[in-house]
């Protein structure tokens, strides 16, 4: 929230509300209907701004602890005013139509003029802020502040987490900035249903698994402010996020079809962009991240025009230096443009942006057990080295360059009908010379397979779409058609394999004392050639019918889904000659009921379309494309908003095509194949909020079953699918210290049960694991210029506990990051 801010900052506005008398609203005038459940009265008061236009002005301290009953249905502002602010002791007026001052009784007042101290209590979006249809404006933050009230739920427009039949969190910038969060697996890091193979120390590439699930962000990258394929393909800067919207489960209706990895089975994300707010912002972070790399990055955002319609938000950043991992050094940089309108009717943004990422000795998945004899040579897995030792030859190198650029446009034909389009474009060029680390037995010896790759993908990705709201009688109606096309080339090139079509593995020491002088340099492989084009089309509508205020909703659509690819260089998909196209009709039905305004209990079956696994180069296959295929999900859950904590409990299935390692009798690589389904099953609890004043709460627990089925002659049915991890909890806490004012502690507790590694030898596991992350922050007054000043210290890994990742059914791990140290301090100008 804009909490932070200062009375001085709002000269302009309190001068305004200064030539109007003070006068109270007839009950009678203006009604609007509400609804506005129970919660914290910060909270409370940001939805009733939004809903009716109002701009609440309060001094913080007075809404600080307290807690508003909440209000339903079709009042005037001021009989809501006055049902929200009972039981707090507070009062109010109106110091002009559209402004409201927040205040204890009997204050002495100057007539129109708002009480000393008094800030906005939020910096929102007026123009069309009460429009339900719109995605351009922001959901307010929940108590706390490190997660919104809900977010933007595909086609379906932002929704209120109550109102939403899915699984959803909302990340802040607040959270981005206080937890230093440098990329999205840093956010990601605090989802007890997601693991991340990246962290602090940086990969050759970025790889998640939801649910169970593995994605890998360059198959196509999530979605960016709600246009599909649009976010960067590999380690998203979050120096120009605003919010991280997470979605757990499929989302075929929701957002389209996925590509393949995206993620869009197991969850998916949706990145919103920093906008200039209605006050001139110039920031300057300073940072540190160990072993000795630094960084700056500078936030600039002003507001131009009568109204303030035209607004301006640059970010731009550079970092560089050795990390805690021996021999590896990173760069990074990135810059960050956006312009938006906001006028009566029309809502414009446009999001410009480029990164680049090099890495020395890049951190890699290390592939289990010797590639003639297979996984099934290796009696267990050996105990994770030092977290400082690389698991990469000091001559590895890779770099990442993206660059894209997009428009979104939204436009209110009625007052409950708005048309929506977008239209964006990406680069993503990626070099690696690697060394792929391969563990030949048990004991900890290693080879390294050198491998060098150039790759290129274009993405074009187009959206359109109304969004209307009517009443049918009792029965109000949220329609919602939408159409999307993407387009996606990928080009690449390497030369990890000699002449035979095996490359040779070297000897290079065991993973506690590995010499890579050994190791092979790997040629320059030329430039990429054109591989493969697929071409993604969807139309979808969606009717959500509620009654009773909402209380019952009922969400029906269906989305109809086209996918044509077209192969290059003789790689075709699995089982064709050559050229595929498939469709498919994907209905989704959902239901909210919600007994009390605080409850929400939901249920939905959804089901996802998305092209087949691509086999890698690790495979004697690779280039082999399976057919597209549809995945089903069933899940029910209920939600309960507390005043100042939410819970919500999620119960869910999903399944899924299986992918099964096949060893090569005559010592070459294996053959990737299909073989049954993964049956995914799960619980997910999840708690965030502010226990009390000053006592923060973000965290969840997930308990899955992950199962084979229907497998070859039936011989891994019933087996646990590698991957995913039986139980896993993130749990994290805030403490705002009364005996340091400005002063908060934080700390995260991480935990993952022991994983099986391949499907193919289902008792092969690596052990659970144990992280602890702590971080503390202080905030204080300019001596210059009295605005605030944030200095951040975070600690990752406290005990530096060495483990192993597993992410995928390959039958690979990654090794943990080392304990690592963050600074931070954040001025204001």
């Amino acid at each position: 929230m804009a909490g932070t801010a200062i009375a001085s900052a709002m000269t302009t506005d309190i001068a305004k509300a200064q030539n109007v008398q003070p006068a109270r609203v007839d009950a009678s005038a203006g009604s609007l209907k509400l609804n506005i459940p129970q919660q914290g009265l910060a909270s409370a008061l940001i939805a009733f701004s939004r809903q009716t236009r109002v701009q609440i002005f309060i001094d913080q301290t007075l809404a600080s602890g307290k807690s508003s009953p909440g209000v339903s249905g079709v009042l005037t502002p001021a009989v809501a005013l006055n049902r929200l602010l009972s039981g707090t002791g507070l009062t109010y007026r109106f110091t002009n139509a559209s402004t409201v001052a927040i205040e204890p009784p009997g204050a002495a007042v100057t007539a129109g003029a708002l009480p000393a101290g008094a800030i906005p209590l939020d910096t929102i979006d007026v123009q069309g802020a009460s429009n339900p249809n719109s995605t351009l404006t922001l959901m307010p933050a929940y108590a706390g502040g490190q997660i919104a009230r809900g977010g933007q739920v595909g086609m379906l427009g932002n929704r209120d987490v109550m109102n939403t039949p899915f699984s959803q969190a909302s990340y802040t910038k607040k959270l981005i900035e206080d937890q230093q969060a440098r990329t999205l697996s840093d956010v990601l890091a605090n989802e007890s249903s997601v693991i991340t193979s990246s962290g602090p120390a940086g990969s050759t590439n970025e790889f998640w698994s939801f649910r169970g699930f593995m994605t890998q962000t360059y198959a196509a990258g999530h979605s960016l402010n709600g246009l599909p394929a649009m976010s960067p393909m590999q380690f998203p800067s979050t120096d120009w996020i605003e919010r991280v919207e997470v979605l757990r489960g499929p989302a075929a209706l929701l957002k389209g079809a996925a590509f393949a990895g995206q993620g869009a089975l197991g969850g998916s994300v949706n990145l919103v962009t920093k906008k200039a707010g209605d006050e001139p912002l110039a920031q300057l972070t300073t940072r540190y991240m160990s072993d000795s790399r630094f960084g700056a990055h500078v936030d600039l955002g002003r507001r131009f025009g009568d109204n303030k319609e035209f607004g301006i938000r640059f970010n731009g950043s550079l970092d560089g230096g050795n990390t805690a991992v021996d021999t590896q050094q990173s760069k990074f940089r990135n810059a960050a443009l956006n312009l938006d309108y906001r006028g009566e009717r029309v809502r414009l943004s446009a999001d410009f942006a480029h990164q680049f990422q090099s890495l020395t000795a890049p951190a890699r998945n290390m592939d289990l057990g010797n590639v003639a004899g297979g996984l099934a040579n290796l009696r267990q897995v050996p105990s994770a080295p030092s977290t400082s030792l690389p698991l990469s030859p000091p001559w590895g190198r890779s770099e990442h360059e993206i660059t894209l650029g997009m428009v979104k446009g939204e436009v209110d034909i009625l007052d409950n009908v708005t048309a929506y389009g977008a239209v964006g474009q990406q680069r993503y060029d990626a070099f690696g010379n690697v060394g792929n680390v391969t563990l030949l037995d048990s004991s900890g010896a290693i080879g390294i397979r050198s491998q060098s790759y150039r790759e290129r993908y274009d993405v074009l990705s187009v959206q359109g779409g109304v969004r209307a709201t009517a009443d049918t009688g009792p029965i109000a109606h949220a329609l919602s058609l939408d159409l999307s096309q993407v387009q996606y080339a990928a080009s690449f090139t390497n030369q990890a394999r000699s002449t035979n079509g095996v490359g040779p593995i070297v000897p290079v020491g065991t993973i506690y004392n590995p010499d890579f002088s050994l190791a092979p340099i790997p040629a320059d492989p030329g430039n990429p050639r054109k591989a493969n084009e697929i071409n993604l089309s969807s139309i979808g509508i969606a009717d959500t019918l509620s009654i009773l205020d909402e209380r019952i909703q009922f969400i029906a659509g269906v989305r109809y889904q086209e996918i044509q690819t077209k192969y290059f260089g003789g790689i075709s998909i699995v089982g064709s000659a050559g050229d595929y196209k498939a469709s498919a009709w994907s209905p989704s039905y959902a239901v909210v009921v919600k007994p009390w305004e605080n409850v929400s209990l939901y249920a939905n079956y959804i089901e996802n379309l998305q092209p087949g696994t691509t086999a890698g180069s690790r495979y004697a296959n690779s280039g082999a494309v399976f057919p597209p295929y549809q995945s089903k999900q069933y899940e029910t859950g209920v939600k309960v908003d507390w005043g100042r904590v939410t819970t919500t409990l999620a119960a869910f299935q999903i399944s899924q095509p299986s992918t099964l390692s096949v060893a090569n009798p005559n010592g070459g690589l294996p053959t990737l194949a299909l073989d049954g389904e993964q049956r995914n099953r799960g619980i997910e609890l999840n708690a965030y909020g502010e226990l009390f004043e000053g006592v923060r709460l973000l965290g969840g627990v997930t308990f899955l079953d992950a199962r084979r089925t229907k497998t070859a002659n039936g011989t891994f049915d019933g087996k646990k699918a590698a991957g995913a991890p039986d139980f896993r909890a993130v749990i994290g806490g805030e403490w705002d210290t009364p005996f340091i004012d400005g002063l908060t502690l934080s700390g995260r507790l991480t935990y993952t049960s022991d994983v099986v590694v391949a499907n193919s030898v289902p008792n092969l596991t690596v052990p659970s694991w144990t992280q602890f992350d702590l971080g503390a922050r202080y905030t204080f007054a300019s001596p210059w210029n009295a605005k605030p000043i944030t200095i951040r210290f975070n600690v990752d890994n406290v005990f530096d506990n060495s483990y192993w990742k597993v992410m995928h059914v390959i039958g690979s791990v990654y090794k943990s990051d080392p304990r690592t140290y963050r600074l931070s301090t954040t001025f204001n100008f």
